[in-house]
């Protein structure tokens, strides 16, 4: 899966921002500590104050483990 790379202070920017009328912004970081948004995000963006997602690079998304909840 491919996603758009954030500078930390990029990911700070964008946190709860409106990119498409009652869509938000949701930063996260991979497994990798990448701050990451999704294509989604950056291809439907149509907020001018924060275009610049557009040109964002590209990189591999590497999830973050979920934790087996059974295992103690």
């Amino acid at each position: 899966m491919i996603v758009a790379q954030l500078t930390p202070e990029q990911a700070e920017q964008l946190k709860g921002v409106e990119f498409v009328q009652d869509s938000f912004f949701n930063p996260i970081q991979d497994n990798s500590d990448n701050w990451i948004i999704s294509l989604d995000e950056m291809e439907q963006c149509v907020n001018n104050e924060f275009m610049w997602v557009k040109d964002l690079p590209l990189i591999d998304y590497h999830p973050v483990p979920t934790p087996n909840p059974f295992e103690v």
